[in-house]
């Protein structure tokens, strides 16, 4: 009986697929990893090259804590109300029986806004609620409220906090949705078979299953806010006293400028973010290890 299977001819290879990461290799090779390492290592230099601790010791200054301080408190303060705030509107839109057709434009929504930050988002609360924006005189001329009477100025931390959830929230119902997604049907008929609440059902259940993607979604934001700089300084310029503004004058070239103690407070930057999103990224795998 003779073999009739055709011959095997050479083996092909595979396409180097691989060689896709390239250009991304590169990118993050030039313009994240070896600048983050220069940071490091200039943070323990002195400008003619020698080791030496005195940058670090600088951050003990008074200005520079409490700079630190404003924007661990900033961080804090923008991650709890998005956090709040975005999970409501996801809940509503994805447990809460709202139309299907919502979800789309909101998710759309969210992932322009939470990009949206610097210099045009300054600029758009400027024009709408500054001191002389588009509300704020109409409130002013026609209803007889003064906002800066009230307490409120948008060139300040309060204001800053309200310009930050403009892209913290929509940031929150990008992340949160899914992990809302996850939730099985099965779980919340289960609870009602053995008499639970709904209160009880998201204190007993669904609250402990989303809790890791919650606290982690947290730390994401607080690492997004603790790092923003661009809508900060254009907003308030140097009068708010926070790390990456104070970063931007140590480095900038000016007279009282010292590149290496910004350096120095650049790498306790890295360190506080570097915490925040490996935080993020732990609890992340934890929370998708109950919801498969």
């Amino acid at each position: 009986m003779t073999d009739t299977s055709p011959a095997k001819g050479p083996r092909r290879r595979s396409p180097p697929y691989w060689l896709g990461l390239l250009p991304f290799t590169a990118f993050a090779l030039l313009f994240l990893i070896l600048p983050t390492m220069q940071i490091v290592f200039g943070a323990f230099q002195t400008p003619e090259g020698r080791l030496t601790l005195a940058n670090l010791r600088g951050l003990n200054d008074p200005s520079i804590l409490s700079a630190y301080w404003t924007s661990i408190k900033l961080g804090l303060v923008t991650a709890a109300i998005g956090c709040l705030i975005g999970f409501s509107v996801a809940a509503a839109v994805v447990l809460g029986g709202l139309p299907r057709w919502i979800r789309g434009p909101l998710l759309t929504f969210s992932g322009v806004a939470s990009n949206f930050a610097g210099v045009p988002l300054a600029f758009a609360f400027l024009a709408t609620i500054g001191p002389v924006g588009l509300i704020t005189v109409f409130l002013r001329t026609n209803l007889g409220v003064d906002l800066r009477t009230l307490g409120f100025n948008l060139l300040s931390f309060n204001g800053l906090v309200l310009t930050y959830l403009f892209f913290q929230i929509p940031l929150m119902i990008l992340i949160i949705t899914p992990a809302l997604d996850g939730l099985k049907r099965e779980w919340r008929e289960a609870a009602s078979m053995l008499g639970a609440s709904g209160l009880q059902y998201w204190r007993m259940v669904a609250l402990p299953i989303l809790f890791p993607s919650l606290l982690g979604t947290f730390a994401l934001l607080f690492a997004n806010s603790f790092g923003a700089i661009a809508t900060a300084f254009a907003l308030t310029g140097p009068q708010l006293n926070i790390v990456p503004i104070k970063l931007f004058a140590q480095i900038r070239g000016d007279v009282l400028g010292n590149p290496h103690l910004g350096y120095a407070l650049a790498f306790g930057m890295i360190v506080i973010t570097g915490v925040a999103n490996g935080l993020y990224i732990w609890l992340r795998v934890r929370s998708e290890r109950w919801l498969k």
